[in-house]
């Protein structure tokens, strides 16, 4: 996904609670990703270049003439510094920065800053049974097995139920909550109201057009895109 995907940067897609926290909030338009997932998470966590915190490729320990493909010591992320400064932190979605999702270390979140954690370990699976997803430091795969699990879901619905908790027992206490959506990463998975949605013709309430979806080429989009206001 590019940044411009999204309603708030002139995307076509409805992404309508998105767009409310950019115009409500910041907007980042200098940040450079590496074209891949967890140099990207590295860099937007620690501020460094993902070669310096032990990020090459991917998560890979590629060791002895790689990188260990996992956050070291020699960086520090956001949650780290802004626990030390009293904040409560909270990571709901996908972590990706440890080479090891099966056995705690270092590198997980529960140790690199964030005192609660649900999500996935791994960078990528199912969005209706997610391997690695985690509970702090404890597997929680049997939770994908209720009725209706839809990771996307799952993780806002842990993201709202950490602010409600903070607001109603430490409501004087600052927090940083990051979350982390595996969506659009492939599995492409989504619910079918949703994939309607995006199908639709003109026509179909929600639908979009062609130019709009894109289904008539990258300079069509282009042009709608950098149209909008």
């Amino acid at each position: 996904m590019g940044y411009s995907d999204l309603g708030c940067y002139g995307g076509e897609i409805a992404t309508p609670t998105l767009d409310g926290l950019g115009r409500a909030g910041v907007r980042l338009a200098r940040f450079y990703n590496t074209t891949r997932c967890s140099p990207s998470w590295a860099s937007l966590l620690t501020g460094l270049h993902p070669h310096q915190t032990g990020i090459g490729i991917l998560t890979s320990d590629d060791r002895p003439h790689g990188y260990p493909g996992s956050l070291n010591h020699r960086c520090v992320t956001l949650a780290e510094v802004l626990r030390q400064a009293g904040y409560a932190t909270c990571l709901s979605g996908k972590w990706h920065l440890a080479s090891d999702v099966w056995t705690p270390s270092d590198a997980w979140p529960t140790r690199r800053g964030f005192e609660r954690f649900f999500g996935t370990l791994s960078g990528c699976g199912s969005y209706y049974r997610p391997t690695t997803l985690t509970r702090g430091e404890d597997s929680a795969e049997h939770e994908a097995a209720a009725p209706g699990f839809f990771y996307t879901d799952a993780i806002t619905r842990e993201a709202e139920a950490f602010v409600r908790a903070q607001a109603g027992r430490e409501a004087s206490v600052p927090f940083f909550l990051y979350v982390a959506y595996t969506a659009p990463h492939w599995p492409l998975h989504a619910p079918a109201e949703d994939i309607a949605r995006g199908t639709g013709e003109p026509s179909t309430p929600g639908g979009t057009s062609c130019a709009r979806r894109g289904c008539a080429g990258w300079s069509p989009r282009a042009s709608f895109r950098q149209e909008r206001p």
